[in-house]
């Protein structure tokens, strides 16, 4: 369980900083609601019942639990209740332990020290499932410590899309009726073209991503844009690191 494994690391010491990477979302709303999910099952009536001793030494109480017990069985079957039974006989002793863990690990989450940072891309499923989790974030009375955007694709130049298309059009046009002066206006206007449609996505991405950092309401945004090569050596991990920890001019680079 990542919550263990975090409480462990931050225990043992030795560490200037943990990292927990969980993606996607609905695994970071696991990993959060998991210390209280555990002490909820710890103070259930129910578990606790349960794991009252009895003269015979087991670790199931009461009559009328029994009868409840027989009840279920009927619907989920006996084997599933013996495996139930097995459960709670295995985890005798252990609930203190579980306990202080999971309210360690809720003391940590809620720490000063602690940030939460969330990293999403320009694309509008990612975006609105950044804004989903950072409205569940705000649900556990945590924030958005800073916005991560990767994968965003560059601007070349101020030009607007129209007229990058009317300048394709109007080089195409010129081309004429010798052919390789047609070639080369039908190449050049491919071009143009082109750097159109990605003008237009640059544009588009950056809208969406506007409105995601203001609804997050984080007021450190970081873009990493679509770098030519994958992620993968110490030098491409030193760029990254470039756009993230100098937010103000890796956005002016966009």
């Amino acid at each position: 369980m990542a919550t263990e494994k975090l409480y462990e690391l931050h225990t043992a010491g030795g560490y200037d900083l943990v990292v927990v990477d969980t993606p996607p979302t609905r695994h970071a709303l696991d990993f959060l609601d998991a210390p209280e999910r555990m002490t909820r099952l710890l103070e259930n009536r129910l578990f606790r019942v349960l794991m009252a001793p009895t003269r015979a030494g087991m670790r199931i109480a009461g009559m009328a639990v029994q009868a409840l017990l027989r009840t279920i069985s009927k619907v989920v079957g006996r084997e599933v209740i013996e495996d139930i039974v097995a459960f709670l006989r295995a985890f005798e002793g252990m609930e203190d332990g579980f306990r202080t863990r999971a309210a360690g690990v809720q003391d940590l989450l809620d720490d000063p020290g602690t940030a939460f940072v969330l990293v999403t891309s320009p694309r509008l499923e990612s975006v609105e499932e950044a804004v989903y989790f950072s409205d569940e974030l705000e649900r556990h009375d945590h924030s958005v410590d800073a916005l991560v955007v990767n994968r965003v694709h560059p601007l070349f130049g101020d030009a607007n899309t129209r007229g990058l298309r009317a300048r394709a059009e109007t080089i195409e046009a010129r081309g004429g009726d010798d052919p390789q002066r047609k070639s080369a206006a039908v190449r050049l206007a491919a071009l143009y073209s082109n750097l159109a449609d990605l003008s237009s996505l640059a544009r588009f991405e950056r809208e969406q991503v506007a409105g995601a950092a203001e609804r997050v309401r984080s007021d450190a945004v970081a873009y990493v844009p679509l770098l030519p090569r994958d992620v993968c050596d110490f030098d491409s991990l030193h760029e990254v690191c470039g756009h993230l920890f100098d937010v103000k001019g890796s956005h002016d680079e966009q």
